[in-house]
């Protein structure tokens, strides 16, 4: 008999699944709409390439600065609290965007986003290994990838919202005014019901606390070095595809974020929802490699040729990227025995890795003069995500 997706030793987590899910979306619309900011910045206070990046290394940086406390927080006090915490830290900097619109000064914008950021890092932190815990340990990595088809949702609606207001005049505030407010009606709700801890369950059960297993090292320091590597390669990819998109298909910015949102982010929605499914039946390092061999010929591609070929690179790069976060995230926290709160804290500080990638593409961009060049660095990236999933054991 397979083992069910939602259900573990007697518990049905279905619930608390749908309910953590639905918290996938808000991370992945500020993801999403992040991308838009770069060529908005640029243009509204002139600024370069690489000073644009500045955006995500203050989001990204965040992940580094607060995973190993936003760990603590769901280390002491659990997985509700950790993702409350996320919540109004979120909230709080979306609002500070509407005083940013008035003060105007893009350095007051890149620390509005660094709040936001700290606040995404409790999210993930905790909302991230509890849809891996949520029911059978065989389905973990099939679950992860359900849950974050909802933040490739998030992922489509950002760029859509932020192209279609920001590159046609609209108040920066606005949008991220809508959210803010959002989010903190969401944390309000979730002060008010409780969700269970499988682990905590399991322990008070049975009396007695859950054998230790100790932390495979290497494996899982490669697979911290491997998520570090991808985040970099999808953030720079994001970050720079109107850039691109303008030299190099010569189409226009709005134009441009409708394809991202609708091209780029919707087939990497649909490759989520089929990552999830086929992982039911393939074993997630092989998905992970053949994903990973897609982005390394259609990077290649970005970078050696260019108009409509380029384009339709980038929509098959977006679908391979589709289940790289997740499956690699699950994978890696197999390596972490019992210290799952501890590793998923260290697997969230790789995310800084979305701080590096930009700044890097930026300077290659503003140096040569050329963005398609710049896709070196993620090409990069994806060879190691293959060689990762090769020497996987399991």
């Amino acid at each position: 008999m397979k083992p069910s997706i939602f259900k573990y030793e007697g518990h049905n987590y279905l619930g608390p699944f749908l309910i953590i899910s639905s918290l996938f979306f808000m991370w992945g619309f500020a993801h999403g709409i992040l991308e838009i900011l770069n060529p908005h910045f640029q243009e509204s206070f002139h600024i370069s390439k690489t000073m644009s990046a500045l955006t995500q290394a203050a989001v990204y940086g965040a992940y580094f600065l607060m995973a190993l406390p936003a760990g603590w927080i769901t280390q002491k006090w659990g997985y509700r609290r950790g993702v409350i915490t996320g919540l109004v830290l979120f909230g709080v900097g979306a609002l500070m965007f509407i005083p940013g619109s008035r003060i105007n000064n893009f350095y007051f914008f890149v620390l509005s986003l660094f709040v936001i950021g700290c606040g995404l890092t409790c999210l993930e932190t905790s909302a991230n290994p509890y849809a891996t815990v949520l029911g059978h340990p065989d389905k973990a990595e099939s679950r992860i990838n359900l849950s974050q088809s909802l933040n490739g949702i998030g992922w489509i609606v950002g760029p859509l919202v932020g192209g279609q207001l920001l590159f046609t005049g609209v108040s920066i505030a606005i949008p991220y005014a809508i959210v803010g407010i959002f989010v903190l009606f969401v944390a309000f709700l979730l002060c008010r019901i409780t969700l269970p801890d499988p682990r905590r369950a399991h322990e008070a059960d049975t009396k007695e606390k859950t054998k230790e297993v100790p932390m495979h090292t290497l494996a899982f320091g490669f697979g911290m070095l491997t998520l570090f590597l991808y985040v970099a390669a999808q953030t720079g990819v994001n970050s720079f595809f109107i850039n691109y998109a303008e030299e190099s298909i010569h189409i226009e910015k709005e134009t441009a974020s409708m394809f991202l949102a609708f091209g780029g982010m919707g087939l990497f929605f649909v490759g989520r929802l089929a990552g999830s499914v086929l992982m039911n039946f393939i074993r997630p390092k092989w998905v992970l490699l053949a994903c990973a061999l897609l982005t390394c010929v259609a990077t290649f591609v970005v970078v050696a040729f260019s108009g409509t070929i380029s384009l339709v690179a980038f929509f098959a790069l977006y679908l391979g990227e589709s289940i790289m976060f997740p499956t690699i995230f699950s994978l890696a926290l197999r390596d972490a025995g019992t210290q799952t709160k501890l590793a998923s804290s260290l697997l969230v500080m790789t995310v800084v890795g979305g701080a590096v990638a930009p700044l890097l593409m930026g300077y290659i961009a503003d140096s040569t003069g050329c963005m398609a060049k710049a896709f070196l660095i993620p090409l990069g990236c994806y060879a190691v995500i293959g060689s990762y999933a090769v020497t996987r054991q399991r």
